[in-house]
């Protein structure tokens, strides 16, 4: 999938622009002819199974893995000979915490502005501290914090120089429902300061808040667009199936050719097809045990298909 190169008017608005992005360790191909665009000041999402390549991707654009092919830019920088550039304008969160556990909030946050010379470190972190709603713990050791409090601590790093981008990498896996609202309202509030993200996820509501998204699985970017773009791309009709043996019922559809999906959601069956007059006489040739029902193909379904698609591509 390759995307045209943008125009000398609109080249500014660009804050991601790769092509053909290939990474492989030892003889594994990581990530394979990777293309991607992203606009500035929006929030991307980025999803996949484990080990798709998302990680790798994300430390190619900010300059700590070099391609081994492909073209690109990361702000304006070439993400093959201007690594410095890049990370002086690019904020990277990783999966893991990597801030000083004996420091604590306020410590660690004056020691990562004085790193990046920041003028008057103390007053940055004071502001961070009050920004992200950490005045009351901020003499609390970072070791001594929650899952979402550390989640939190880290982002306040990473924005605490300002950067142009912010590439995240699975944020809040493992952070409880109330800190992930918080930890993505305020990842709204940078975008609507003009900060591009960037970030990687596994949870589907978590990608329905982002302005468009990228699916990469098995080192391939299957389908890049926003949420509507990439459910209608995939065809699939989708109906709610209840009442009678749901199980026997299963397993005769997840046997039939014509049908793409079959999955349990509560006391109904989720099933799908990109065949939908097959489907619908599926639906009638079983309307007096089961009643069947037209429902909305979600992006979990959307996902699903994807990654069945992608690893028949690659068996």
């Amino acid at each position: 999938m390759v995307t045209p190169q943008p125009s000398q008017e609109n080249a500014n608005d660009i804050a991601i622009d790769v092509e053909g992005l290939t990474k492989s360790f030892d003889s594994k191909v990581v990530v394979r002819n990777l293309t991607m665009r992203l606009r500035r000041g929006q929030i991307h999402g980025f999803l996949g199974p484990n080990g798709s390549g998302k990680t790798t991707t994300i430390r190619m654009l900010c300059g700590l893995l070099t391609p081994d092919s492909g073209r690109g830019s990361c702000l304006g920088f070439d993400i093959r000979t201007q690594h410095d550039e890049i990370k002086r304008h690019v904020g990277y969160m990783t999966q893991r915490f990597s801030l000083y556990e004996d420091l604590s909030i306020r410590e660690n946050l004056e020691f990562v502005a004085r790193i990046y010379g920041v003028a008057d470190p103390v007053d940055a972190a004071q502001r961070s501290i009050r920004r992200l709603g950490l005045v009351e713990r901020q003499d609390q050791l970072a070791r001594e914090l929650s899952g979402g409090w550390k989640q939190r601590l880290a982002l306040g790093a990473c924005i605490l120089p300002a950067p142009d981008l912010l590439l995240l990498d699975e944020p809040t896996a493992g952070v409880d429902p109330k800190a992930r609202r918080d930890f993505w309202d305020e990842i709204h509030r940078l975008a609507q300061g003009g900060m591009t993200v960037l970030v990687s996820t596994h949870y589907m509501d978590e990608a329905e808040r982002c302005h468009d998204i990228s699916y990469i699985a098995y080192g391939d970017l299957l389908a890049q667009g926003t949420v509507e773009e990439i459910v209608a791309s995939v065809g699939l009709t989708t109906w709610r199936v209840t009442g009678g043996d749901l199980t026997d019922l299963a397993q005769r559809l997840q046997s039939d050719p014509a049908v793409d999906m079959v999955a349990p959601f509560g006391a109904a069956l989720h099933v799908a097809s990109r065949d939908a007059a097959a489907l619908e006489r599926i639906a009638a040739a079983n309307s007096e045990s089961h009643v069947w029902t037209r429902d909305e193909t979600t992006l979990e379904d959307a996902f699903i298909h994807l990654m069945n698609g992608g690893r028949e591509a690659r068996t």
